[in-house]
C-alpha cells in the first residue's frame, strides 16, 4: 500500500483538492510508519526465536503484533491530525510542471518528530536486537567449541 500511495501521490495532488491531498498525505505517512513498525516487530520476533528460544509463550501473539503493527502508526497519525490537520498538504516544487506537486507533511518540525525520530528509534531498537542476537549466537558457538574440545580429550 505504501508503494501504491507513493506512486499515485503526484497524480492525485494534481487535482488541487485540499481534502484529497490531506487524505493521500495521511495514508502515505501511515503506511510508511506501519512498514517501519512491522520491521521492528520482525526484529523482536527474531530476538524471541533465537535468544529466548524456550519458555516463550505469549498469549495471542499474532493479535498483539497486529495491534502494535497497525495501531502505533495510527496513534502517531491521530496525534498529528488532532494537533493540526493542515500539517499535511500539497508541496509544490515547480510552477511549470503540475506533476511536481506532492502531498506530504508540510511542517519541518512535524516531519522530524513523526518520521525521522520514529525511524531513528526503530533503527536503534533493531540494532540492539541484532547485537543481542549476534552475542547469543557467538556464546552458543563458543560453548559448542568448548564441548567439542572436551569430548576430543
Amino acid at each position: 500500500m505504501l508503494n501504491m500511495v507513493f506512486l499515485t501521490n503526484s497524480w492525485l495532488s494534481s487535482f488541487d483538492q485540499p481534502s484529497l491531498c490531506i487524505a493521500v498525505a495521511v495514508l502515505l505517512h501511515y503506511f510508511l510508519l506501519a512498514a517501519f513498525t512491522w520491521m521492528c516487530l520482525e526484529s523482536v520476533h527474531f530476538y524471541l526465536a533465537l535468544v529466548k528460544v524456550f519458555n516463550v509463550y505469549v498469549p495471542k501473539y499474532i493479535l498483539k503484533c497486529c495491534i502494535a503493527g497497525w495501531g502505533i502508526p495510527a496513534i502517531v497519525i491521530s496525534i498529528v491530525l488532532t494537533v493540526n490537520k493542515d500539517f499535511y498538504g500539497n508541496g509544490s516544487h515547480s510552477e511549470t510542471n503540475p506533476f511536481s506537486n506532492f502531498c506530504w507533511i508540510q511542517e519541518n518540525v512535524v516531519f522530524y518528530i513523526s518520521v525521522v525520530a520514529y525511524v531513528f528509534l526503530i533503527f536503534l531498537m533493531n540494532t540492539a536486537m541484532f547485537i543481542t542476537v549476534l552475542l547469543q549466537i557467538n556464546s552458543v558457538k563458543s560453548r559448542t567449541q568448548k564441548r567439542s574440545r572436551i569430548w576430543k580429550r
